[in-house]
């Protein structure tokens, strides 16, 4: 019975009242991104000036640029939804920055070790911006925001090849050289 109950629920029609509900929700995660990306952006900067290895450094650096790309494109989603583009402070991403501050002090200058624990920190953000765009892009696809969803999977897409070379680097050396000191 719980299952046909839980069908019914989730076929039933979403009412102008649930949308404006399920559309203030999108908003507000919007904002939330919004505040990560922006303040992201920052910390990349000091992420890739505090990495060892030159490989870390560039993707560091090129995911900077993603970053402030992502951000306009949020704003360009902002747009289409018929809002204004605000920040809205993102606890979840104030958090992994603090922490990734955290292994800078923790670890020592042109070590291994370090760009090990950088990727990790890296890893953590790209995972919850994975989990926020993903997310988004449902709810955006379910208030029938179709050009929004494009462009949020857009992002969705660069975060999960970010997550992929951080992996590809981890793997390739620097857990391995990290290791050895």
């Amino acid at each position: 019975m719980k299952t046909t109950k839980s069908k019914t629920k989730a076929t039933k029609q979403i009412t102008e009242q649930d949308s404006a509900k399920l559309k203030e929700l999108f908003v507000d995660g919007l904002k939330d991104i919004y505040w990560a990306e922006k303040n992201l952006a920052k910390a990349l900067v000091k992420l890739s000036k505090n990495a060892t290895s030159e490989e870390l450094k560039s993707a560091f650096e090129l995911h900077t640029e993603q970053t402030q790309q992502h951000a306009a494109t949020l704003e360009q989603v902002f747009e289409i939804v018929g809002e204004k583009a605000q920040a809205k402070k993102c606890a979840a991403m104030e958090g992994l920055i603090e922490e990734a501050n955290e292994i800078i002090e923790s670890t020592e200058k042109g070590t291994m070790v370090r760009d090990c624990g950088l990727i990790m920190a890296a890893q953590k953000v790209e995972h919850y911006e994975i989990a926020s765009y993903g997310t988004l892009r449902n709810i955006a696809r379910t208030l029938g925001y179709e050009e929004a969803a494009t462009l949020l999977q857009q992002t969705l897409d660069q975060e999960g090849e970010t997550d992929h070379i951080l992996t590809e680097l981890a793997e390739s050396y620097v857990n391995e050289e990290a290791s050895a000191e």
